[in-house]
Formats: C-alpha cells, structure tokens, sequence
C-alpha cells in the first residue's frame, strides 16, 4: 500500500463551529458523524438541559438523524444553536 492510498482510508474531520447566545465552540468532527453526536456535546458543554436546542445551518433546521455530509457542510462552517420556544401566540 502507498502513502496515497494510507491517506485515502483515513476519514476527514472538519472543525465545525457551534454559536448559542454569542459564545462559539468548536467541534471536531468526521462528514459521516450524526448531528445527534454533536447536539448533545454542544448541549453539555453549554449547560442546557437535553433536548433544548434547535440546530441551524445555513438558516434550515438540523435533523438529529442527518450528517454533515448531507447537508453538504465544509470545515469552518458555523451551526446556529437556539433554545426552544414554546408559546408565542396572539391572544385577542
């Protein structure tokens, strides 16, 4: 085996960068990685209680069963991370 061919089975990580209320982190992980890895990491590491967020990219909701590959994500790229909220109706 080549050194080419050794580095075409390594798998990439891409550096992704999660904001919520104005504080990044960065999170280090493989194209073929579920988002639900990810949410939970950035949800402890924030101190948010599971299941609190919701995930953007790009402006379109993550899905906890997608990949980075499916939404077609590049190292460098930022996740938008906002608390869930309920209510917010008129009432008249």
């Amino acid at each position: 085996m080549t050194v080419s061919e050794e580095s075409e089975d390594v798998k990439p990580k891409l550096n992704v960068v999660v904001n919520f209320e104005g504080q990044n982190t960065t999170v280090k992980v493989r194209v073929n990685t579920e988002f639900k890895k990810i949410f939970d990491a950035v949800e402890k590491k924030f101190a948010v209680q599971g299941g609190s967020l919701r995930f953007f990219f790009e402006g379109k909701r993550l899905r906890k069963e997608e990949t980075l590959a499916d939404v077609g994500m590049e190292d460098g790229d930022q996740i938008d991370a906002h608390l869930e909220q309920l209510g917010g109706g008129l009432f008249g």
